[in-house]
Formats: C-alpha cells, structure tokens, sequence
C-alpha cells in the first residue's frame, strides 16, 4: 500500500509525482499535490483539507526567492538589509515547525540557485550584497531552527544539481509549465525522499556482509599471501583498497555492522587480517564472519541468524557477478548492488548507496559493533558453564528502568520503530507523537538497560502501557534481539503488573498483533505465564497476584518516577485461571 505524501511548493511539482510513483525503489509513494504558491497558507492552517487524513510525510519545497523578499531584493542586485533576512528565515522556519503534529515527518529541500548563475562573481560571497553568501547563510539558519523539531529534516538539495551535466534549472519548463527545476534533479529529489521515508521508517540496512579477494583487498591471499597483497603503499589501487577500508569503517560509526562471507581457508584470511600492516579493518571491526568453501547464500542465511537480524537488513558487497547473481537469486531479500569492475571507484560505489541512511544516530548506534562482540562473549561462557540458569546468574545482571523522557526518547523512538522480532504490536510513531502519547492520562512509558560483566547493552527495551477502566493494557513490548531470552522480558512484565497492582487494578492484558516477523514475541508470551485466549490473540494476567522479577536479575529503580512499581523477587508463576 502507497504512504501519502503532502508535497506543499511555490511551483509546479508533476514531474516530481511522476518520479516518486516511477521509481522502483521503495517504499511506494502515492504523492497528493497542493495548488502551488499556497505553501504558507496551508502551513499555517491546521484544518486544511491536505492534513485531514494524517501524511505519512510532508515535503516543503520552496524556492528562496518566494519565501524571503530580502533574498529577491538580492537577486535583483538591491540592497538588503541582512537581519531582515534571517528574520524571514526565522518566520518560515517557525511555520514549518508547525506542521510536526500533523504528519509523521517533515522534509525541506534546502534553497539553490542555477548553477549557471554567477550572480556577483567575485563579490558573490560578500557579507551584505552577495548572492550564494546569503543563500548559505538562509541555509544554516533554517538548520538551526529546524533542528530541535521532532522528525523534520532538511535534504540537502545542492547537492541534487551538482549531480547533473546541466544547470538543474530548464527555462522552458519553468516559463511554460512553471517547473523549478531540470527533470534529472527532480528524478535525484525522487529517491532522497525515498531514502529519507525509508530511514524515518526505520528501514535502514544494518549490516554488510563483504568478500575479500579483490573486494577488500586486492589478490588472492591463498594463492600469493598477505605480504603480497595489494593494500596501501603507493599504488593507485592499494590506496583505493585503503580508502574503501575507511569508508566502511566510517559505517560503523553510524551503526552498520560489518561480517565477512568469503570462499577462503579462515586461517589464512584472518591471519591477512591481523597481520598486515595496511589493514584498515580488523578482526574487532567484524560483528562475525563465515570463511569457508561452502556456498556462500548458505553462509549470509547462517551468519544473519547467527547476529539476530533479519535478511532485509543485510548489503552484500562483492566483486564476482557471478556470485552476486547467486545471492540475488537465492535471497532476494539481500540487498546486492552492481559492484564497479575498478577499484579506484569502490569508495565513491559504498558512499553513493542510500540504504544506510538513518534518521537518528544513539550512543548505541555507534559501539553497535562492540555490542554484538560482548554477546558473541557471552555465548561462548554460556557454552562453558553449561546450564543456562547458572549462565545467567553469572552474568551479573542490573536492569535499570527508567521513565520516558526528553534525554531517552530518540532511542526509545528508534527502538520502537526498528524492532521487528521481539514487538508485541510493531506500531510506528514519530518522537513527538510517541511523547504525545505518553502524556495522556493513564498512559505510562519505561525504558529500559540492560548491564552485565561483560559490559552494557545500552537502551534495548521500551515498555507502554494505558489503563482502561479497571484494566491495564501492555501497549508496547519492545526488545532488542540482543538480549532478548535473558529475563528481561519477564522484567518487563513484572513492571506492568507492579504498575496496575499499585493502582489497584484488576487485571493486566496483552493483545499480540501478529506480523511476519515478530513470532518470537508470540512464543515468549505463551511461556509467560499470562492466561492466553487464542481467538482474540490477548493474554491475561490476573493483577491481584504479584508477577515476580526472575532471580537472575537485579532491577535498579533509582531512576524512576513516584509510581508503585515495586517488583518482588522471585520466579514468575502462572497466575490463577
């Protein structure tokens, strides 16, 4: 089913609606134009007919010319007062911000002007009468206003012409049909707002799986050895190698994990990797690898398994087409980009992909990598001790609950809209709808940390609930497969009972909305504890008795608000029928 998009804009955007529905990308965008040139009386109007039914995202593309009169004196070669300028800025910008509550997420194309526009040559950067200098002044301004609200976001138009051969401006279809801008930058517009809807969405590729014969280095190590690699020195290839290492380690910083999937002896790989001195990418870089001779879908299906992610969430880069072919035709869940023949443009191939793009980034995001190795840790001891109950006792386990606020609510946010596997009814929302959300009476929200030995798993668990009459509901149960199946599931639940208890409610439920992916949040439930009832797919607890916190952790509350959420120790027990 098609996203409603709400495009409001000075000129005419057609051409843009036949792109967005051309294009096979996804999601599908069903674009629902406004008259042009209304862009400020539709933003300041609540009760237009564009937000009668909720868009899924609203892109405001306006020229600089149309919003801020300062900037046409400029253009004209008047002058202009430069405060009045960013004043005007400030009056759209608070417009904008206005519209957050009525759509899921806001997208601003920044101003441009035709690259063929030398407006004062030399003087066009000038403080007071330059052109481009106030065009990037309006730019940063409207960043900066723009920035503190909820799911709105700039794209960074410029960019879009400096990727044409022409201008980026056509006067035959802005003086005929009143279109800003050349079909190719509305084609690039296009697929930036697909990729910006997909990373608002949360459906952002998370892990890279690579080879590494001529895709992360260059010859064949079994054949020649890593000293005879070609990697870094001053080669033009070794140093596009090097580059194409940076690059994907930049990744990781943004929370994309990397793995290896090569046909190769894995002593002799992982000795290339530890050993050679131009190596950019270690073995701590790599959230896992399979370097076998086995059949390499085989090894991406067991390795994906193996990290807890789904196969949607995995890019394989590699520089045979001949496997390539075999991944796209076994999993095409897999996202498998045509991979340059040259070397020298394998940096510029990996930045050019739009499919890591994120709306938000956490502290999580960013040591991801270092998460996924702690629990390759724990798994190891989990196979050393043997019994799964003494592991865990061992783990040394502290769950911290927290309510929601200002400092958690992007990562809870982000939980939310990623988790798939561990999510009782996988709902979507904005920061700001969420918060919104979580201040109506009877609604309350947690999150929750998760630290061991080991070290912390961060923030990978939110908690909603609402009452209703006597009841409670568990709106939200969200997990991060990281540490899903250690109790903290449990945990959570002792949390929405300890909850309803201290209000002296009667009973607690859950209705699972089932999706592809989210079985495993099924299975947990029918092992709860909680009295299920099959045809309506809810599970019930009976509040009068306490849901204990299983004895393998410890929950630290001293973050919390003044409810009565005070779980007892103990193993959970089914309650009464």
């Amino acid at each position: 089913m098609a996203l409603r998009c709400v495009c409001l804009s000075d000129f005419n955007v057609a051409n843009l609606a036949g792109f967005l529905a051309d294009l096979a990308q996804p999601p599908a965008l069903q674009l629902i134009p406004t008259e042009y040139g209304q862009v400020l009386p539709l933003l300041l109007d609540p009760s237009a007919a564009c937000w009668r039914e909720k868009p899924d995202v609203t892109v405001i593309w306006t020229r600089a010319e149309a919003i801020a009169p300062s900037f046409a004196r400029l253009l004209r070669r008047e002058m202009s007062d430069p405060a009045a300028l960013l004043a005007e800025v400030d009056s759209f910008a608070d417009a904008v911000v206005g519209v957050a509550g009525r759509s899921a997420a806001v997208l601003v194309p920044t101003w441009t002007i035709p690259a063929n526009d030398r407006g004062l040559g030399l003087l066009d950067l000038h403080p007071e009468i330059g052109i481009r200098g106030a065009l990037r002044r309006m730019n940063a301004r409207l960043a900066e206003r723009l920035a503190p609200a909820k799911s709105t976001f700039l794209l960074e138009a410029d960019r879009w012409l400096s990727l044409t051969r022409r201008p980026g401006f056509n006067p035959k279809l802005w003086y005929m049909a009143k279109v800003a801008f050349d079909n190719e930058v509305l084609r690039l517009a296009a697929q930036d707002i697909k990729a910006a809807v997909r990373a608002v969405r949360g459906e952002a590729r998370k892990l890279v799986l690579l080879d590494l014969d001529g895709t992360l280095w260059g010859g064949i190590v079994g054949d020649i050895g890593w000293e005879s690699l070609v990697l870094g020195g001053h080669d033009p290839a070794g140093e596009a190698y090097v580059e194409f290492q940076h690059r994907l380690k930049a990744l990781t910083r943004q929370g994309v994990l990397l793995g290896i999937v090569s046909k190769n002896e894995e002593s002799v790989a992982l000795d290339a990797i530890d050993q050679h001195p131009e190596m950019v990418l270690r073995r701590g870089d790599f959230a896992g690898w399979r370097i076998n001779w086995g059949d390499k879908a085989q090894n991406i299906v067991d390795l994906t398994a193996e990290l807890n992610l789904g196969l949607q969430s995995v890019v394989f880069l590699d520089d045979n087409p001949v496997e390539r072919d075999r991944i796209r035709q076994a999993i095409p869940e897999v996202l498998v980009p045509d991979w340059p023949a040259d070397v020298l443009r394998y940096p510029l191939a990996l930045v050019e992909l739009s499919c890591f793009d994120v709306a938000t980034l956490s502290r999580e995001d960013r040591e991801r990598t270092a998460l996924y190795q702690q629990e390759q840790q724990r798994q190891v001891e989990a196979q050393r001790i043997g019994s799964f109950d003494e592991w865990l006792q061992s783990l040394n386990m502290v769950i911290s609950i927290e309510p929601l606020a200002a400092a958690n609510l992007p990562r809870a946010t982000q939980l939310l809209n990623k988790t798939n596997q561990m999510n009782l009814t996988t709902r979507r929302l904005s920061d700001a709808d969420l918060w919104s959300w979580s201040q109506q009476s009877g609604h309350r929200c947690w999150t929750l940390r998760v630290d061991d030995r080991f070290g912390s798993s961060g923030l990978c668990g939110f908690l909603s609930v609402a009452q209703e009459d006597h009841q409670l509901r568990i709106v939200d149960l969200v997990l991060s497969c990281r540490v899903f199946g250690r109790k903290v599931e449990e945990t959570m639940l002792s949390t929405a009972v300890a909850w309803a208890r201290g209000r002296n409610l009667a009973t607690v439920f859950a209705v699972y909305l089932p999706t592809p992916k989210n079985k495993p949040t099924l299975g947990f439930l029918l092992r709860s504890g909680f009295v299920s009832d099959p045809k309506a797919s809810a599970f019930q607890w009976d509040a009068s008795q306490e849901y204990p916190v299983p004895t393998q952790v410890t929950v630290n509350q001293s973050n919390q608000d003044s409810s009565d959420l005070r779980p007892s120790p103990g193993i959970a027990k089914a309650a009464p029928a």
